[in-house]
């Protein structure tokens, strides 16, 4: 076995390891807020720079898979580290970095001694390890379990403060989860009656003997389950009445993260397990509909946060529109954009955050002149509203381009309606951007309808939001350096897809290879040459 595949299996276990152990010592420390933050910094960190070197291995040296405890496949469990679970690792614990340090400094900013930091830090910290082991699961039942951590704490972090409004949210989102949940377990049943397996490699080397009306029963099953989690339509309608309500930190992951492993679960059933065009027709409608939908949503919002999880719903609907087209062009534009959505739609709610704290709401009817109040926060504002919207040569536009051209080398009819119809999501997504710059930034505040009134007070992550006016509300002085910093850094991220994109769509070009070829993913899982151990890979 060369050094560069043994260091990825030693490599591997670490990002759910660090995040999992360093929640039990965040609860030990819970009586020590500065030495419980410190540590949740540090181990995030540490599974960013793991992430960094995954993909690093991965990408010049192909795909490996760690059998835990020394079990042959598929009796125990495997762990794959690709191109696509490496890609997705990184910048999915980038944002968690940098989401933990906004909620960080939020909370030293504006919270007080009442605040529920000693049970937020732990449960964010499960949440990234919950992510960890979807992104990592080899096999269908631990993609499950890695579904339920993030249900176990995304709950938590959803009711946080156990307001009325959250915890009507929360309840809500919890049984969508569970009805999902529910759903996948029949699907797993199902799965495993047909196949006799559980492993995602073995499963789809079966796959194949099982009769055709089976097959699609049980792919509508996942699908159905995966399509909950991802909010496509017509799934999505509980997605933006759940998220506004939680704190901005909360919210900005949420917003960033969760939907998108749905989408990496969507993506590994159809190229993996289903890759003979299974309902891609079915799959493009949805896109369509989600688009549409979801931007005419958006338009309708007179809140920022309302508004943007109506755009989030839509853009689900682009990444929908390249796995749909089963193409490796198609499914490129996905990888890319999804890195590109998960960056911006993050740091779009921690500007969000930052308004509330600044200006006292996040509602249109009562913001305006935060251009003049503060320029740097509209600054922070309109560059990922632009590149939200697909301005050139931002990576929002070139993700759309390149899942457009994928549209138009396809040229079905429908995958024309796709083309025609992401245009004119990409217009409306830049007018409802457009439409929040008029209103609270441009426009004095004394021309909004209700902008006489503010919220008395920031709030951390208890709501404790009481209306007063604007006038009498107490200063809240500068943008806190430890808000200002991750919001700049993940702009600054952003940004860099537009820089590197070459680079980075090289990646994602050749990470679609890898998925339209599926013989390389079964290789390397069922017939390693020998099984690695989880505590010393051979």
């Amino acid at each position: 076995m060369t050094l560069p595949h043994d260091l990825i299996l030693r490599l591997a276990p670490l990002p759910v390891l660090i995040p999992m152990l360093t929640a039990a010592v965040t609860l030990i420390t819970g009586r020590r807020p500065r030495v419980q933050q410190a540590v949740s910094v540090i181990a995030l960190s540490a599974v960013v720079a793991v992430a960094a070197m995954l993909l690093y291995l991965a990408d010049r040296n192909g795909m490996a898979a760690l059998q835990v405890g020394d079990w042959h496949t598929p009796i125990g469990i495997t762990l794959v580290v690709d191109r696509l679970s490496a890609a997705m690792l990184l910048v999915s614990s980038i944002v968690l970095l940098a989401v933990l340090v906004f909620a960080v400094g939020q909370g030293i900013s504006d919270g007080n001694e009442r605040q529920p930091t000693s049970i937020f830090q732990p449960t964010y910290l499960i949440l990234s390890a919950g992510v960890s082991i979807a992104f990592l699961a080899g096999d269908l039942f631990n993609l499950f379990v890695g579904f339920e951590v993030l249900l176990a704490a995304s709950f938590v972090l959803l009711t946080l403060g156990a307001s009325a409004e959250r915890v009507r949210a929360g309840v809500s989102y919890v049984m969508v989860s569970m009805v999902s949940s529910l759903i996948f377990l029949t699907g797993i049943a199902l799965a495993y009656a047909a196949t006799g397996t559980l492993n995602l490699a073995q499963m789809a080397e079966r796959m194949g003997s099982v009769p055709g009306g089976v097959r699609s029963a049980i792919y509508a099953v996942l699908l159905v389950a995966f399509g909950i989690k991802a909010a496509v339509f017509p799934l999505s309608n509980w997605l933006p009445d759940s998220y506004p309500t939680a704190p901005a930190p909360v919210t900005a992951v949420f917003a960033g993260l969760l939907t998108k492993v749905g989408v990496y679960a969507i993506i590994r059933l159809h190229t993996l397990l289903f890759p003979a065009a299974h309902f891609d027709r079915i799959l493009l409608i949805c896109g369509l509909l989600t688009m549409v939908l979801g931007i005419l949503g958006a338009i309708a919002q007179s809140d920022i946060k309302r508004l943007l999880s109506f755009t989030l719903v839509s853009h689900i609907g682009y990444l929908m529109f390249g796995i749909g087209l089963n193409t490796s062009l198609g499914l490129a534009g996905t990888v890319y954009y999804v890195a590109h959505h998960i960056l911006v739609q993050t740091t779009l709610f921690l500007v969000v955050g930052l308004i509330e704290r600044q200006a006292g709401s996040a509602s249109l009817e009562r913001l305006g002149g935060l251009l003049a109040a503060s320029p740097a926060l509209a600054v922070l504002f309109g560059i990922p509203a632009m590149n939200l919207g697909g301005i050139p040569p931002f990576s929002g536009f070139l993700g759309k381009v390149t899942l457009l051209q994928a549209g138009a080398a396809d040229g079905s009819s429908l995958s024309w309606v796709l083309v025609a119809g992401s245009v004119l999501t990409s217009l409306l997504t830049l007018y409802a951007m457009a439409r929040v710059w008029s209103k609270a930034f441009w426009r004095p505040r004394a021309q909004a309808p209700e902008g006489e009134l503010a919220d008395a007070a920031p709030s951390a992550l208890i709501d404790e939001s009481v209306d007063m006016l604007f006038d009498e509300r107490p200063d809240p002085g500068r943008m806190p350096r430890l808000m200002l910093m991750p919001t700049v850094a993940l702009i600054a991220v952003g940004l860099a897809l537009t820089v590197f994109a070459g680079p980075i769509l090289n990646i994602a070009t050749r990470t679609a290879g890898d998925l339209m070829d599926r013989n390389t993913y079964l290789t390397t899982v069922l017939h390693s040459p020998e099984p690695a151990r989880a505590g010393g890979a051979r």
